[in-house]
């Protein structure tokens, strides 16, 4: 999808967040405290990214994922921005920036995907 038709689908900050590597304010996205059993996907393409099975509550205001669905499925990038180093995670399909990954999650991968809520779209399982 192109990013003017994205401009129109998404809101100004998801379009901020997935095309312009923007970060939502903490603890006040939709899925950050949010434990309902299902598929988390791309907001911009519908790629599968994230299982709830493998959400847990980080308490750093944004939802966190200790593993993807797959690892085709997102891309790391070093991110140098800012003054930090990080690794900045986007979809494989489309290219969205989705948010970061750190290395002091729980086991069994030690990962915390630390991902923008307007980034993602939930599927409940049924």
């Amino acid at each position: 999808m192109r990013k003017s038709e994205l401009k129109i689908k998404l809101s100004e900050l998801a379009f901020q967040v997935t095309q312009n590597a923007a970060t939502e304010p903490p603890f006040t996205g939709e899925f950050f405290d949010f434990f309902e059993d299902g598929v988390y996907k791309c907001i911009c393409c519908d790629a599968k990214l994230f299982s709830s099975k493998h959400k847990f509550n980080s308490s750093t205001g944004w939802p966190s994922f200790y593993s993807c669905i797959n690892e085709k499925v997102i891309d790391e990038i070093d991110d140098n921005t800012f003054g930090m180093k990080r690794i900045e995670v986007v979809c494989s399909n489309c290219k969205a920036h989705l948010g970061h990954v750190f290395e002091d999650g729980p086991e069994p991968t030690s990962k915390r995907y630390c991902i923008n809520s307007v980034a993602l779209s939930f599927v409940k399982n049924d």
